[in-house]
């Protein structure tokens, strides 16, 4: 029997009777159409499960009762920061979605000097929004149960400017001409960040920045891969360096 995971928002404890999300409720009462009792696993990014049980489902308002509360890590060794130039349509939803899955614990949308989508403050808002629903949606099919954190829309050079030597994480950047692969980096350190271009690439200007924050450049082979392709290609590459697909 699939058990369903919802992600829940708020602070969860045993015994507590909730209101589930309207979107969540709606889903398990009209299309699963299940019933009282049965059982769901609800976690709001602490790292915990929450088992529960549906309690009532009405037409205004579904509701489950915790019952207990499990410490499950589905966590990988290696913090991966991802910094992504915002990229067209449903492409940024698809790269969030996958990054999420395979296991990325920061997102940064960056806006580059070739990136095409322009965000006003207005529109920037309503997208991470949008975003931070992705990421979740993509925990609840996933089975993390640590949310990626994910960081308002900004220009590259000023998340290049942010960044201090305390920081320890490898910096890569995404670069077809760089020397190095994904078989030269070696052992990776605990921490490592990723940055892949908009649908045009880096410009030279965007690698200027980033060489001058420590980026090193990383190629993945000789093709050219599209933006929604490299970063979850690049990804999985290092995930599989630094031992999460063990």
């Amino acid at each position: 029997m699939r058990i369903p995971r919802i992600h829940v928002p708020e602070p969860l404890q045993a015994g507590d009777v909730l209101q589930l999300p309207e979107q969540a409720g709606d889903h398990l009462a009209r299309v699963l159409r299940l019933e009282s009792g049965h059982p769901l696993i609800l976690f709001n990014g602490d790292g915990a499960e929450y088992d529960a049980r549906l309690a009532t489902v009405a037409r205004r308002a579904v509701t489950a009762g915790i019952v207990g509360r499990r410490e499950v890590s589905r966590e990988s060794p290696l913090a991966l920061t991802l910094v992504q130039g915002v990229a067209r349509g449903e492409k940024m939803d698809w790269i969030l979605q996958k990054a999420t899955e395979l296991g990325v614990v920061r997102i940064v949308p960056v806006v580059t000097e070739r990136t095409e989508v322009r965000l006003d403050e207005d529109r920037a808002g309503k997208r991470l929004a949008h975003w931070t629903s992705v990421v979740a949606a993509a925990c609840e099919q996933c089975g993390r149960n640590t949310l990626p954190d994910v960081l308002a829309p900004q220009k590259l050079v000023h998340w290049c400017a942010s960044l201090t030597p305390a920081d320890t994480a490898a910096r890569f950047a995404l670069i077809p001409e760089a020397d190095a692969g994904p078989r030269d980096l070696g052992a990776l350190p605990d921490g490592a960040i990723l940055l892949v271009g908009p649908e045009g690439g880096l410009s030279d200007h965007d690698v200027a920045i980033t060489r001058n924050a420590g980026f090193r450049g990383l190629r993945l082979g000789p093709r050219i891969l599209r933006t929604e392709t490299a970063g979850i290609a690049a990804i999985a590459a290092l995930q599989a360096v630094a031992g999460d697909f063990v």
